[in-house]
């Protein structure tokens, strides 16, 4: 059984100088992205970005069907080249750690790939204690602690895990498990007292109407990326169309409302070495696939 009395007191600690559902002098302007590129046919399923440390305005990008890694270029949307890692299956999001690249399934199996691309590729595969229950949708690589973040959609009872918590585990690059016990976990009565104290600024009552309207509680994270220069913790929900923000220690500090006509599904996010975000969406009905890039205004 799971014992969260670590992470409640974090999260239900609040901080005056973040105390904001929607701030203007938040860094991002959420309500003006800025469309790169509708994504070619074969992304329309995609599922997970990251920036290509090595190639310069280049993301890589997967698709929830394919075992392939895509490179894209981030300024025109084209495919600039492939790579198959493995067989077809539910791949959710993927992340570039120095000369390698990770990918992520639902299940919580990791993949490294080297040399990907190259004669030499190479693909070592990672179990974890992590199922299907979970429906792991995000992984982002966390410099300052050496690890991946792996970020859950769903609970699994099987594991301890309450209803009313969403949880991140963070895998060790360095030994190359996965801790037993959530790096983070992100409680109902936490997000509700945030709303209950944050200023009621622009979408605040759809936040209230989704998280405290209902008893459900139907956070469910679709991706995650830590920030280069804060280390704070972005996390799409597709569900609600919400993005959070998470300080290092766990504590929320900010909830928005994402717009879900250029949003209808946004299962990506990424930050370049400047802070600029990227976050992808898939084809939903007459909105295609595509992508979005929002500058960073430093507060």
């Amino acid at each position: 059984m799971f014992r969260f009395l670590l992470f409640i007191p974090l999260l239900f600690a609040q901080s005056n100088a973040f105390l904001s559902a929607q701030s203007p002098s938040f860094a991002y302007d959420l309500d003006g992205l800025l469309l790169i590129s509708d994504l070619p046919a074969e992304l329309n399923e995609v599922s997970g970005l990251s920036v290509d440390p090595n190639q310069k305005n280049t993301l890589l990008m997967v698709q929830d069907e394919l075992g392939k890694v895509y490179r894209v270029s981030s300024k025109t949307g084209e495919v600039l080249w492939a790579t198959t890692f493995w067989k077809d299956g539910d791949y959710e999001d993927v992340e570039a750690v120095g000369n390698d690249i990770w990918v992520v399934k639902s299940t919580g199996t990791l993949y490294q790939i080297s040399n990907a691309g190259q004669p030499e590729q190479h693909v070592e595969k990672y179990n974890t204690l992590l199922t299907e229950d979970n429906d792991v949708e995000g992984l982002a690589y966390d410099r300052a602690k050496n690890r991946l973040l792996l970020a859950c959609k769903n609970y699994s009872t099987e594991n301890g895990e309450s209803k009313n918590g969403r949880y991140i585990f963070a895998f060790d690059l360095a030994t190359k498990t996965l801790g037993s016990q959530p790096a983070f976990a992100i409680e109902q009565q936490a997000v509700q007292n945030f709303l209950s104290k944050c200023d009621q600024t622009a979408g605040h009552a759809q936040l209230c109407s989704f998280f405290m309207s209902r008893a459900e509680y139907d956070l469910a994270p679709s991706a995650i990326a830590v920030h280069p220069f804060t280390g704070q913790l972005f996390i799409t929900s597709s569900v609600g169309k919400v993005l959070m923000v998470l300080e290092s220690n766990g504590q929320i500090s900010y909830l928005h409302k994402l717009n879900s006509d250029l949003l209808p599904q946004p299962e990506g996010l990424a930050f370049d070495a400047e802070g600029e975000l990227y976050i992808s969406t898939e084809r939903r009905k007459d909105s295609p696939a595509r992508f979005y890039r929002i500058p960073y205004r430093a507060r």
